[in-house]
């Protein structure tokens, strides 16, 4: 996978450096034309938007620059065919490198830690936001653009249409970070195995309720164990009744860290993130900026019988039910896998996946009909027993551009150019159609995604309902999300390999997370590295003591699988489109 990233960053740098670099109305004409349709500008708005990047640019023209991103259809756009808009556009070469996520996030931090300039822009999750409204190492976009960015600020941004701004914007209400993609964390599975008559009433004979989306963790084992081992063949090829992946690597991490404890029920009550324990299991009190321990003996629940629940389920139903060899495939192989249609659900699927998730059975989808019409459908993930209403009901990813004060400002104010170009208006609806990760209303309320929706398994009709604000990013809980996110996959990879088990991974987990928030704590009371936000960790205590207290941590239950619920796919639905 490695290699195949790097040769496509080699292949894209390639795309985006053909032809001489000029900058004119003609050439913005042309890409307006040919390219840039739909949009919910007329094509008079879209090229008046496009002099404006004209004229921002003379300053700038023939500069080259450079930007990091993770590995999405969305990136993967913008790097071989918007760099080349944007350069013939402007005058200014950007070279849009794609890496994965893990090493997306290690160039951010070695370039945070050592004031070198490794690129002049980031796609970098909203999932920092906590990191870099600490740490003030990244540009305020809320001053820049008040100030010496002004005239690099398109007129025509309008961030009220942008539906991720909140969670880029800090504790000290600025702007941090311009949201570029976003995608959910949903539930997905095939509709049509669902539907069918004889499975329904299998199912219903065996568990005495209806086979449907299930609301409840119970619902999705039994489902997952009726398809793995009672209907276990469909048209000739073994079929499975869960999809996950295992193999020890950073994308392991955010596996668990992107709200998969508080979909067990291991946080507290509170959106965007639960107050005053998140989703990572750490302890921040409500109005406070200081994180005060991940261990359940300082008040967090990072190894909490809830997290230890999720944690442990996660890897029975890898073992138990997805098709061999998924417990060592990392997040990109575990697409593909999907693909071939051997799986009923899989509990916890990114929104991102749809783009490839609706390909032709001509490029190896076997998740769609001959028509193109997908077999599958997403809905929302079910929740653990632990769970109580109120709670954060799952995860979204907020890539976002993010510039580093590290990176001269001339530099910086190219790429912040790049940045608004790749999420303007005039271009925003057609790379919403090519890597389907909406970030304004605007163009998924665009009829052209009306037309579309039938094709997209329910993605339009989730990003227009009012449920979609309950899925968020990673709060401002977690002081520095570099340092505290390479924890998680090494202690989770280890209950994979059974080195541990669950219990024993997540008490070593929030131990190194406290013993790394206690060097924080220092640090930022000798120089005030965290701007006084640092953490504050608390005096251990007789973990009873928070166990008997009301909210998170909780107390293990007596049964932690109750009775099995699901509902109905279409009443879902109708219930979105009703709000």
């Amino acid at each position: 996978m490695r290699k195949y990233l790097l040769s496509a960053v080699a292949a894209g740098a390639v795309i985006a450096g053909y032809g001489t670099a000029f900058a004119d109305e003609a050439a913005a004409q042309r890409w307006i034309d040919e390219e840039f349709q739909p949009s919910t500008l007329s094509k008079d708005e879209q090229m008046a938007e496009m002099q404006w990047f004209i004229n921002a640019a003379q300053p700038f023209s023939g500069m080259e620059i450079n930007v990091l991103s993770e590995g999405i259809p969305t990136h993967g756009y913008e790097s071989e065919v918007l760099t080349k808009a944007f350069e013939e556009i402007t005058g200014i070469k950007v070279n849009h490198q794609i890496l994965g996520e893990g090493e997306v996030v290690q160039a951010v931090q070695t370039q945070m830690q050592t004031g070198r300039n490794l690129y002049d822009g980031y796609v970098n999750d909203s999932d920092l936001i906590g990191t870099h409204s600490r740490l003030q190492l990244a540009y305020n976009l809320t001053e820049q653009m008040a100030g010496d960015w002004a005239a690099t600020t398109s007129p025509t941004l309008d961030l009220d249409d942008f539906m991720g701004i909140q969670f880029t914007t800090g504790p000290d209400g600025n702007l941090y970070q311009l949201p570029d993609q976003q995608f959910a964390n949903l539930y997905w599975f095939r509709k049509d195995w669902f539907d069918d008559e004889a499975n329904k009433a299998a199912f219903k004979e065996k568990y005495g309720y209806e086979l449907g989306v299930p609301v409840n963790w119970s619902a999705y084992e039994d489902i997952a164990e009726f398809f793995t081992n009672d209907v276990q063949e469909i048209g000739g090829t073994r079929i499975y009744g869960h999809m996950d992946y295992g193999k020890r690597a950073p994308d392991l991490g955010w596996r668990m860290t992107d709200a998969w404890l508080s979909m067990a029920g291991a946080g507290d009550v509170g959106e965007p993130n639960g107050v005053p324990v998140d989703e990572w299991g750490i302890r921040m009190e409500a109005g406070t900026c200081n994180p005060v321990g991940a261990s359940v003996s300082r008040g967090g629940a990072a190894n909490g019988p809830a997290a230890v629940y999720a944690i442990r389920k996660w890897d029975e139903w890898l073992r138990n039910y997805a098709p061999p060899g998924a417990a060592s495939y990392d997040f990109y192989q575990s697409l593909p896998a999907l693909s071939q249609g051997n799986v009923a659900q899989q509990i916890f699927w990114y929104t991102a996946f749809t783009a490839d998730m609706v390909k032709p059975q001509s490029e190896g989808n076997n998740t769609v009909d001959a028509d193109g019409n997908p077999l599958w459908r997403m809905a929302p993930s079910p929740h653990g027993p632990y769970w109580t209403e109120g709670q954060k009901v799952g995860y979204q990813d907020v890539g976002s551009w993010t510039f580093l004060k590290s990176t001269p400002s001339d530099r910086a104010q190219a790429a912040w150019l790049y940045a608004q170009f790749v999420t303007s208006k005039t271009v925003d609806v057609k790379k919403s159609h090519v890597g389907l990760t909406f970030i304004r209303d605007s163009s998924v309320n665009h009829e052209s995604f009306t037309e579309r929706a039938p094709k997209l398994g329910g993605l339009v009709e989730f990003y227009r309902s009012p449920d979609r604000v309950a899925w968020s990013p990673t709060g401002i809980n977690v002081p520095d999300y570099p340092k505290l996110a390479q924890i998680w996959w090494q202690q989770i990879g280890d209950v994979n390999s059974g080195a541990f088990t669950a219990q024993e991974a997540m008490d070593r987990l929030a131990q190194e997370m406290d013993i790394t928030m206690a060097r924080m704590q220092q640090a930022d009371e000798a120089a005030g590295v965290y701007g006084g936000c640092g953490p504050r960790l608390n005096e251990e205590r007789d973990p009873e003591y928070w166990l008997s207290q009301p909210g998170a941590p909780k107390a293990k239950l007596d049964n932690e699988k109750p009775q099995g619920e699901t509902v109905n796919y279409d009443d879902l639905v109708a219930r979105w489109q009703a709000q």
